[in-house]
């Protein structure tokens, strides 16, 4: 992320390891959402259980009008949680709407979970400073960071393909 190519503007961060599936999308989701309420947009999913410590997980105050209770303002979050201590079970799934204060954040931020400089942390510090919310998109997320996810997102994927899906059923089945 580059402060000087958003300027004053609120801007969209995209994780590239998790893939999501949504009608409309993710992101589509989060500018209706960035459009209701303004300040930064976070979108979230429940974490499967047993999973949120891989994750950075929300906390949440009261709903936002419409969105079906989706839209929640946040009171904080964590990067990584040890198990059991998590404010929530909804991960941040890699889809934000972003104010530009979150570079200044950023550039004054330690080092923090996995010895690394965590976007969730310099999120948590701007949290004090102006409105983020949660949203609880309505789609699939396939997390890419490991091999495993990365299959599941390629079969699912490809079985959804209009073109492709009867004959990666096909291969799928041909394989066991």
């Amino acid at each position: 992320m580059r402060a000087g190519l958003v300027g004053d503007e609120p801007f969209a961060v995209m994780l590239p390891d998790m893939l999501m599936r949504a009608q409309p999308g993710a992101l589509d989701q989060a500018v209706a959402a960035h459009q209701a309420v303004g300040g930064s947009i976070v979108v979230v999913e429940p974490a499967a259980p047993g999973e949120a410590h891989k994750y950075g997980i929300v906390a949440l105050g009261e709903a936002a009008p419409g969105f079906d209770g989706r839209l929640r303002a946040m009171t904080g979050m964590v990067e990584k949680p040890l198990p059991g201590t998590e404010p929530s079970n909804l991960f941040i799934s890699g889809r934000y709407i972003l104010q530009p204060g979150v570079f200044e954040a950023l550039a004054a931020q330690e080092r923090g979970a996995g010895g690394e400089i965590q976007l969730t942390d310099a999120m948590l510090r701007r949290l004090a400073h102006e409105p983020f919310h949660a949203l609880e998109y309505e789609g699939t997320t396939y997390d890419c960071g490991d091999k495993l996810g990365l299959l599941r997102a390629n079969i699912a994927f490809a079985l959804a393909d209009p073109a492709a899906g009867a004959a990666a059923r096909e291969l799928i089945i041909a394989t066991l």
